[in-house]
Order: C-alpha cells, then sequence, then structure tokens
C-alpha cells in the first residue's frame, strides 16, 4: 500500500513504517522534544519541523509506530547522482522505546528496504561519536566505521561536536 509521498509501507517484527504527514507535526514534535531524542537530534519548533521533515526534495521520513504508538522516525535522504548514488539514514526512537532493540529491527527493515527495493549499493549514517547506543545498534545492522566527521555538528550544548560517518555495503547487510 502507497502513502502519499509514494513510500510503502513497511512492516515489522511489532512495528510498522508508514510515510510521515502533516497531520503527523505534534506527535512528530512530541518525540523530538522527549530528553533522549532531543539529546540527539537538537531543538525543533515548526519552523525547524517543516525544513527538516516536510520537504521530499530533501529527505523521506517514515514514521514509527507500534500498536498505534508513536515510537520513533526514520528518514532517508537518496543521492541521485549517478557516479555517487547511495543512501544516508538517520533513526528516532522514543524513549520510552529504547533499550527494547525496536531500533536495531526497524534500521534493518528500512535498510532492505532501501537495499531490495530502491537499488541502493550503500547506505550510510553518522552518529555523534557520544552516542555510544546508537553505535552498538548500528554495528549490530553491520554498519563499520569509516571515520570521524570533525566538528560536524552543533549540539544543544551550542557547542560543535564529532560524529562517527559508518556504512554498510548491500553485500555485507545480513538479512532477518
Amino acid at each position: 500500500m502507497e502513502t502519499n509521498c509514494g513510500l510503502p509501507f513497511l512492516e515489522g517484527d511489532g512495528f510498522v513504517l508508514r510515510s510521515l504527514t502533516r497531520a503527523d507535526a505534534d506527535a512528530m514534535l512530541a518525540l523530538l522534544g522527549q530528553p533522549g531524542v532531543r539529546r540527539w537530534w537538537g531543538i525543533y519548533d515548526s519552523a525547524r519541523l517543516d525544513r527538516d521533515f516536510y520537504d521530499p526534495a530533501w529527505a523521506y521520513t517514515y514514521l514509527v509506530e507500534t500498536n498505534g504508538d508513536v515510537a520513533g522516525a526514520a528518514q532517508f535522504h537518496e543521492e541521485p547522482e549517478p557516479e555517487y548514488r547511495s543512501v544516508a539514514v538517520d533513526i528516532a526512537i522514543a524513549d520510552a522505546y529504547q533499550d527494547r532493540g525496536l531500533g536495531t529491527k526497524v534500521l534493518q527493515r528500512i535498510v532492505r528496504y532501501l537495499i531490495d527495493e530502491r537499488g541502493h549499493h550503500r547506505v550510510t549514517i553518522d552518529p555523534s561519536t557520544d552516542n555510544a547506543r546508537a553505535i552498538r545498534v548500528y554495528e549490530k545492522v553491520g554498519f563499520k566505521p569509516v571515520g570521524v566527521m570533525r566538528r560536524y555538528e552543533r549540539g544543544i550544548d551550542g557547542q560543535w561536536h564529532d560524529a562517527l560517518l559508518m556504512d554498510l555495503l548491500a553485500e555485507e547487510f545480513e538479512r532477518d
């Protein structure tokens, strides 16, 4: 089944991924405002939400739902240039759903979709070097560290922080 952005619904073990819509703005702001998410994603208001989540020319966003609850979001950005074709992903899991394996399952499902159905040969992700929990999840899925991007993003503390560039090649991805 297709959503309004042309993204198919994706089902996983105990969750569904559906395309983010404008009607989800309050739910997204609530998710992004949770302490365990805000720490890594920064502070959001409706203007930043519009810029980062509702511009399909820049990125596609899935809402993660489990038992009717918003449990997170997963976003991807495709590089369309044929010589550099690849995809970058981001994921946010609601505080109440962290440390339950949901992030690993969601990331596995979206990576499988990006490789098998959208034809990508390489997927990247770029957690903060301080985000050990996220890095462990990404390594479980098969991502490997590529290098540190110094002073990559500004944190909610106003300081620049390093990020770890990680990638996963299609042939390295182990399907569940």
